[in-house]
């Protein structure tokens, strides 16, 4: 006989975070939170506060904000509201066992103040669901090393599930292939680009197993040994979609993108392999960002705009982007799903 349940089940959903506004000290100020994360910037301390502090946060935030101010529409942040859309639909989804509350890991709406709705509604347990697909102690785990640090002051701590990778997940494959669908039913493309934000090499090495990642052929079958590998995790995302839109291997390229700074990041490099591909006769583009559930900056503005320009002046006749999954109704049922199997 089940267990009847005495109160409400919390749902936490987290994504990265995004200025208040587009303003540069706002930028600012969201930069600095950011790039201050030890598990973003992995470097003696000091180091990192001198160079976030003293040269990417005062030089980066005017350009920056440049961005932001193309990206912002009447409801403020994209990241943002389609962040908001999800949780409603969410909870309608879910039903009244349950309760769906939002956050971002860094600026507003805070996990502290999401994890605080949660507590006022007294819920008996809570699942928190990163909405970073492929697992990276960069992001998904920032994220539970934050609610981790806020709970622990709890004098009661409810019972906490964190779902850390959903990079092969069968409902979030199903929705961003069925997006790449229509698309393709538009126009037929010569080549498929799955592009990834980038991380530095060593943060992928740092979290291997016993040395079993070599940034090579091991990231080609997902297993027990790389299941928290994030290059194996955007392989297999790629794999699976791939599949899904009845591609062979040499009809999509797997590459990443958005590095920062000089250290050596997780190749090829979006920006290099797009420029090579008019030269190959490849002159219409279909570009995922399978990394990102909503779209934002990274999306909408690197992957959709700078590099369609790159791509148009290498020679290139179409680059179209995929747009993200954001509050699209198949990925809600998806989301729905991962929460009740969890």
């Amino acid at each position: 006989m089940s267990k009847k349940k005495t109160g409400k089940i919390g749902v936490l959903l987290v994504n990265l975070g995004t200025p208040d506004t587009p303003s540069t000290p706002d930028v600012r100020k969201y930069l600095r939170e950011f790039l201050l994360d030890p598990r973003v910037i992995d470097m003696n301390p000091v180091g990192r506060y001198a160079l976030v502090n003293g040269v990417i946060a005062p030089f980066r935030a005017p350009k920056s904000a440049k961005v932001y101010k193309q990206l912002w529409t009447e409801r403020g942040s994209p990241l943002l509201y389609h962040g908001l859309d999800l949780q409603k639909k969410l909870q309608e989804a879910l039903g009244s066992g349950y309760h769906v509350a939002f956050g971002m890991r860094y600026q507003s709406p805070s996990i502290a103040s999401a994890l605080e709705e949660l507590r006022e509604k007294s819920v008996e347990r809570i699942i928190v669901l990163p909405l970073f697909p492929q697992y990276a102690a960069a992001s998904t785990g920032s994220v539970q090393d934050k609610v981790m640090e806020i709970v622990r002051e709890w004098w009661v701590i409810p019972s906490i599930n964190f779902i850390s990778s959903f990079c092969d997940d069968p409902g979030f494959i199903n929705a961003f292939a069925e997006l790449g669908k229509q698309h393709m039913a538009q126009d037929d493309y010569d080549h498929v680009i799955f592009s990834y934000h980038g991380l530095p090499e060593r943060q992928v090495l740092k979290g291997s197993d016993k040395g079993y990642c070599q940034l090579g052929a091991c990231c080609n079958s997902y297993n027990k040994r790389n299941k928290y590998c994030y290059r194996a995790s955007c392989f297999v995302t790629s794999r699976m979609l791939a599949q899904k839109l009845g591609l062979r291997e040499d009809q999509y390229t797997v590459t990443f993108q958005s590095r920062l700074l000089k250290d050596p990041w997780l190749q090829p490099y979006t920006d290099e392999v797009l420029k090579t591909l008019p030269g190959k006769g490849i002159k219409k583009v279909l570009a995922y960002s399978p990394a990102f559930v909503a779209d934002c900056l990274e999306t909408t503005i690197e992957v959709g705009e700078e590099f369609k320009e790159m791509f148009e002046h290498a020679g290139g006749e179409k680059w179209q982007l995929v747009e993200s999954l954001n509050s699209n109704p198949m990925w809600v049922e998806a989301v729905k799903n991962m929460v009740l199997e969890n």
